[in-house]
C-alpha cells in the first residue's frame, strides 16, 4: 500500500465512523441486549425498577422505567401496544429505525396524544393495506427500536412500583392477520450489566460491517458503498481486514474520537442562556432532518448525526414537545468540571414543568454513569430533596457529601471529569421563551 492510499483508507475510516455512528450506537445496545439475556428481535428488553450505574448506555434517565422493544419486519408487521395515559401514568417516548431516525412520537405528546394505539410497525416497501384499527408507521429498514419511558408520579417505592405496572402493560409482538395478540416477551437486565459503550478501537468497524450485513442500503447513502469497500466492508462477504489496513483503521478512528470531542466542546460555545455554560445539545440542520425523515432536498447534516450519537441514544420527531435536555461541561469559570472537586448549583425556583426536572451525573470520556456511583441524579420527584424557603435548591457535588446536605448531593469520583444534564419534563412557556434562567455549577 503506497503513501497516499495509506492516507486515503485513514480518511475514510473517519468518515465511516461519522457516517455510521447512529447505527454502530444502536447495535450496540442491541447487541449488549443478547448479552443480558434477549435471544432475538422482537422482544422487549426492559428495567422494572430505577436503573443504577450498571446501565452503560450513552446519558440514559435513572429517574423513569426504560422499556426498549427491538423489532425486525422482515417476516411482516409488527405491532406495539401504547397504554392510554391518564393524570399519574405517562409513556414519553419514540419509535425509531436502525440508524435511530425517530419515525413517530408516542404517548401523550406523540401521536396517539395519550390516548393509546395499537401502533403497527411495517416493513421497507410495504404496499398492502393497513389493517383497521391500526396506527401504521413506515420504517425504511427492517430493524430498529422504541425507547419508551414509563414516568413515575414520584420516587416512592409505591410511585415507581405503580410506573413498573403501567409499563408492564405495554405490549409487543409480531402481526398475524387474524388480529390476534401475540406474546410479549420481556428481558429484565434491572440490577445486570448493560454496556453499549462507543469503543473508539478497530472493534466498531467490526460492529459497522455487522450493520451493513444486516440492512439493504438506503438510497442517501449509497456514495458509501465503495469507500466503505476500501476499507474491506462489503455487503455479503466476509470482513478480514488485513494488518496494514488494521493499523490504518485504528489511527482513523482515533482521529475521529479526536474530531467528534472537538465538535462536542463547541456545541457549548452556544449556551442556551448568555453569559452561561448551558447548552441544548441538539443542532438544528439534525433536528430538522430527523422531522422530515432525512427527506429535506438541500440537508444530510451526516456530521450533526455523527457527533450527536456519540453522547446520546434515542430521536424524538418534536424535539421539546414531551422533553427538553440541557447539558454542562464546565462551571461558572469556564473550568471543566472535576470530579475531585466541590461544587454547588441553585436552582431557580419554579422550574417551568408539567411533570419534573431532574439533573444528572456524568462520565465526561465515556458519557455513561461513573461506574461504581450509589446515587446517579437528584429529581423534583425525590421525597427527601429540600428546597429553600424562597423554592430555589441548591444542588451539591462532590467526591464526599458536605455535612448537612447529603440528600441533595450527586457523587462525583475522583480523577474522572463529569458533566450534568438537566431535564425537564413537560417544558412550559417560561422555558422556552427563556424568561426563567438556570446558573451555573460554581466551585464551592
Amino acid at each position: 500500500m503506497t503513501d497516499i492510499e495509506a492516507a486515503v483508507v485513514r480518511a475514510r475510516a473517519l468518515q465511516a465512523v461519522v457516517w455510521g455512528m447512529p447505527a454502530v450506537n444502536y447495535r450496540l445496545m442491541y447487541d449488549a441486549a443478547t448479552t443480558a439475556g434477549m435471544d432475538g428481535e422482537n422482544q422487549v428488553l426492559w428495567w422494572p425498577g430505577l436503573m443504577d450505574w450498571q446501565n452503560q448506555s450513552l446519558t440514559p434517565n435513572p429517574d423513569v422505567i426504560y422499556v426498549m422493544p427491538f423489532y425486525n419486519t422482515e417476516d411482516g408487521p409488527v405491532v406495539l401496544e401504547v397504554p392510554p395515559a391518564d393524570d399519574t401514568h405517562k409513556i414519553n417516548g419514540s419509535v425509531m429505525d436502525y440508524w435511530q431516525a425517530a419515525i413517530e412520537d408516542v404517548g401523550p405528546a406523540g401521536l396517539d396524544a395519550g390516548a393509546g394505539a395499537k401502533y403497527l410497525i411495517l416493513p421497507p416497501g410495504y404496499r398492502s393495506t393497513v389493517p383497521e384499527g391500526y396506527t401504521p408507521l413506515w420504517s425504511d429498514t427492517y430493524r430498529g427500536y422504541a425507547l419508551l419511558r414509563s414516568l413515575p408520579a414520584g420516587q416512592s417505592d409505591s410511585d415507581i412500583s405503580d410506573a413498573v405496572a403501567y409499563a408492564n402493560q405495554i405490549k409487543f409482538y409480531p402481526y398475524t392477520p387474524d388480529g390476534a395478540p401475540g406474546t410479549t416477551v420481556r428481558v429484565d437486565v434491572l440490577k445486570q450489566p448493560y454496556d453499549s459503550t462507543i469503543r473508539y478501537d478497530a472493534s466498531f468497524f467490526e460492529t459497522l460491517n455487522a450493520m451493513v450485513q444486516a440492512e439493504p442500503w438506503l438510497e442517501r447513502d449509497r456514495a458509501l458503498i465503495d469507500q466503505l469497500a476500501s476499507l474491506g466492508i462489503r455487503q455479503g462477504e466476509p470482513y478480514a481486514p488485513d494488518q496494514a489496513t488494521l493499523d490504518l483503521l485504528t489511527a482513523g478512528i482515533g482521529d475521529a474520537n479526536t474530531w467528534l470531542d472537538e465538535r462536542y466542546r463547541a456545541l457549548f460555545d452556544s449556551p442556551y442562556w448568555e453569559g452561561t455554560h448551558w447548552t441544548m445539545p441538539a443542532m438544528r440542520d439534525l433536528v430538522e432532518s430527523t422531522n422530515a425523515g432525512f427527506t429535506l432536498p438541500y440537508a444530510y447534516p451526516v456530521d450533526d448525526r455523527g457527533l450527536g450519537y456519540t453522547f446520546a441514544f434515542f430521536s424524538s420527531r418534536h424535539l421539546g414537545k414531551g422533553q427538553s435536555y440541557l447539558m454542562a461541561i464546565a462551571d461558572a469559570d469556564g473550568q471543566d468540571l472535576d470530579g475531585g472537586q466541590n461544587y454547588q448549583l441553585t436552582v431557580t425556583a419554579n422550574v417551568p414543568v408539567s411533570q419534573y426536572w431532574s439533573l444528572t451525573v456524568y462520565d465526561r470520556d465515556t458519557h455513561t454513569f461513573l461506574q461504581g456511583s450509589d446515587r446517579l441524579s437528584r429529581s423534583s420527584l425525590d421525597p427527601d430533596l429540600i428546597t429553600n424557603t424562597d423554592g430555589t435548591v441548591d444542588l451539591y457535588f462532590g467526591p464526599t457529601a458536605p455535612a448537612g446536605h447529603e440528600s441533595n448531593w450527586i457523587p462525583t469520583l475522583s480523577g474522572t471529569g463529569f458533566e450534568v444534564m438537566f431535564r425537564l419534563y413537560g417544558p412550559e412557556q417560561a422555558y422556552t421563551d427563556k424568561t426563567w434562567t438556570l446558573h451555573d455549577l460554581h466551585r464551592s
